[in-house]
């Protein structure tokens, strides 16, 4: 026996927002335990924090990627002066320290002459990339549209789940190696 439309709830109380808003936070979920890697109590944390800052804002925050840059800052990722070397590399030891990880820049991040050389953020993340990539993980920057670098660190083999996140949530993302 066929199914009549009666049988169906085609009724719902759903506003498109609603919808919408659900998928977000849904793949700001999946963003948080991306740039997580193995610390789901991290990424929770992190995603309880987004959520009170959507309460706080009043729903007006313009991206997502505005909130989550702010709950995850220096814990599982970085937003910095395009020009304070020393702090890219800082934050960028620091989150790799998680893994115990150590990034050799090729020069002592503590001393003001290395910073006063050639080097600059693009070269500072091709660095970290490489360095990154031989223990198994992928340095990612996103656009952040002003002065600053801004990036987290994934699991190489979520690269591809990463990207499907980002465009959803309207990132523009780039490898730490195709930083310009």
């Amino acid at each position: 026996m066929a199914p009549s439309d009666n049988d169906f709830d085609t009724e719902h109380d759903f506003e498109e927002e609603e919808n919408v808003g659900d998928s977000v936070e849904a793949h700001v979920w999946q963003l948080l335990l991306l740039i997580n890697p193995g610390d789901e109590e991290m990424a929770l944390q992190q995603f309880t924090d987004y959520r009170e800052g959507i309460v706080q804002s009043g729903g007006n925050e313009a991206e997502p990627i505005d909130l989550v840059r702010r709950v995850i800052d220096w814990r599982s990722g970085f937003y910095v002066d395009v020009a304070d070397t020393s702090g890219l590399m800082q934050a960028i030891d620091e989150l790799s320290a998680r893994w115990n990880i150590s990034i050799d820049w090729g020069g002592d991040a503590a001393d003001d002459d290395f910073h006063k050389t050639d080097i600059d953020a693009p070269s500072l993340f091709a660095i970290a990339y490489d360095r990154l990539l031989e223990h198994g993980y992928t340095l990612w920057a996103w656009e952040t549209g002003d002065d600053h670098c801004a990036g987290w660190i994934t699991l190489k083999r979520d690269n591809e789940s990463l990207r499907e996140v980002a465009v959803y949530l309207g990132i523009n993302m780039r490898l730490g190696n195709e930083v310009t």
